[in-house]
């Protein structure tokens, strides 16, 4: 079943690729490529890292209700393992990357962490629906941008509000728990409401107003790191690119590429991104589409394979496997440190 998955997004993102790269001269599109201004590149990737950093932090601050055990330094390298996952692994494997290596470094269940990387993921999209919001004002935007827009904020403020029902709602919770689990036998019911126990335990910043706006704060301060990187992108293009990437489209780039990104796809959301980078630039800004997709293949590219080959160097070192995470889907409450690996077995952490 999880290959037909896996196998299906990559037939979407075929479908996305064909759809934004249809009849296009590819001589134009690498041209335009290597018409760019590498000295801009380094500068591109330091703010990208930065926002990386800063995403570190923001885990750091949801990670407080569960453990007091991870540093900054210690779980960068984590966070750019789930990039690296995503990348190259289907069906968004970097989140359950991520809460495997959390558990066998620092002893944190499964399901707390996979709440906390859940609350990011709606605070992700939140950002880039304010970045649509803010863009808008200024810009024009076609009809398919505000049916994304639309379709976005339904998911997650609906996503946003059931979590905060679990969290406040916890008398509610149990009652329906004991009459959903009452004719199960005992094992079961039992690991059910750990699991529940410990997802519910990843949600506790939900509970705390200072710690719900840092995550806020972070939030928005990565996402502008990353926006930053479009726009010194957008400078190292040159061109009709350059003209049209002011501020306003910069983040309603950002925004819709990421968004984008929320379609079910092969690993890296390859077509997804480049359909939503062609969207703004083509379809709001007037640029040619030739030089939308190859500003969108450069972008793509500075975002996949920096991150993919550190992350990769990580993965190596953590000595994991495809396979181990198959074993780890399938038992998502085992104790922390066990299939062979220990927190005392770990070799020592970098920051990346």
């Amino acid at each position: 079943m999880r290959n037909w998955r896996a196998l299906v997004g990559i037939a979407i993102s075929a479908v996305f690729l064909y759809v934004a790269f249809r009849g296009q001269d590819f001589g134009e599109i690498r041209e335009a490529i290597l018409e760019t201004n590498l000295w801009w590149v380094p500068v591109a990737l330091v703010l990208y890292l930065i926002g990386v950093w800063i995403r570190a932090i923001r885990w750091r601050i949801l990670l407080r209700p569960v453990t007091t055990a991870p540093t900054v330094p210690q779980l960068m390298p984590i966070v750019v393992v789930g990039f690296m996952a995503n990348n190259v692994l289907p069906l968004r494997a970097g989140e359950l990357v991520r809460s495997l290596l959390l558990g066998r470094l620092h002893g944190v269940r499964k399901t707390s962490a996979l709440a906390t990387i859940a609350v990011e993921r709606i605070f992700d999209g939140l950002t880039m629906l304010s970045f649509l919001a803010v863009s808008m004002i200024f810009i024009s935007i076609t009809s398919e941008l505000r049916h994304l827009a639309l379709l976005a904020f339904i998911l997650f403020a609906g996503l946003l509000l059931g979590l905060v029902m679990l969290t406040f709602a916890g008398s509610v919770v149990d009652r329906v728990l004991q009459l959903i689990l009452g004719p199960l036998p005992d094992g079961i019911a039992n690991r059910v409401e750990r699991m529940m126990a410990s997802f519910l335990g990843g949600l506790g910043t939900l509970r705390n107003r200072g710690d719900l706006a840092k995550v806020a704060l972070t939030s928005v301060l990565a996402w502008l790191f990353e926006a930053s990187m479009y726009y010194v992108l957008a400078v190292a293009f040159g061109g009709v690119v350059r003209e049209a990437m002011g501020v306003a489209a910069t983040l309603l780039t950002t925004g819709v590429a990421n968004l984008s990104t929320l379609i079910p796809g092969a690993p890296g959301y390859v077509g997804q991104f480049e359909y939503g980078v062609k969207l703004v630039l083509n379809g709001a800004m007037g640029v040619s589409e030739s030089s939308a997709l190859a500003y969108a293949i450069l972008v793509h590219a500075l975002l996949y394979f920096p991150i993919t080959i550190v992350g990769v160097v990580i993965w190596f070192r953590q000595q994991l496997t495809v396979s181990q995470l198959h074993v780890e889907e399938s038992n998502p409450e085992q104790e922390p440190g066990r299939s062979g690996f220990t927190t005392s077995d770990a070799p020592h952490q970098t920051t990346g």
